[in-house]
């Protein structure tokens, strides 16, 4: 399940992931709020909590995360990916060379860390 995380900079998305992730969840949940993002500022700030194994994303969820991804590619800033999971983490420090902003992993215990570094605005 998605859910948003509130008291975050409006121009930051934040969204955490636990149990099992669905399309319905991306649709309801992480689409409208890229979208909104890309509308009102046109640019995205990002930040994930990844409180459930990879795994538990099912074949539609990576779908749509997809999708998302790639229809607002121009408008990436900022993903701050947080979990405990070693090989997303790192992935996500990779993503930053071929993204056009910036991508960066945080352990759990650096969620503070992690809100504060993508709520920093980019130059």
């Amino acid at each position: 399940m998605l859910t948003k995380i509130e008291n975050l900079p409006d121009y930051v998305l934040g969204v955490r992931a636990a149990g099992e992730v669905d399309k319905n969840d991306l649709d309801n949940v992480l689409l409208p709020g890229l979208k909104a993002l890309a509308e009102e500022y046109n640019e995205i700030y990002y930040l994930l909590v990844l409180e459930t194994p990879v795994e538990n994303f099912t074949a539609g969820a990576w779908w749509s995360d997809l999708v998302a991804g790639i229809k607002h590619f121009t408008h990436w800033k900022k993903m701050s990916i947080v979990t405990d999971q070693k090989a997303v983490e790192k992935f996500t420090d990779l993503f930053s060379y071929v993204s056009p902003g910036e991508a960066k992993g945080f352990t759990l215990s650096e969620l503070d860390e992690a809100i504060t570094w993508v709520s920093t605005k980019a130059d």
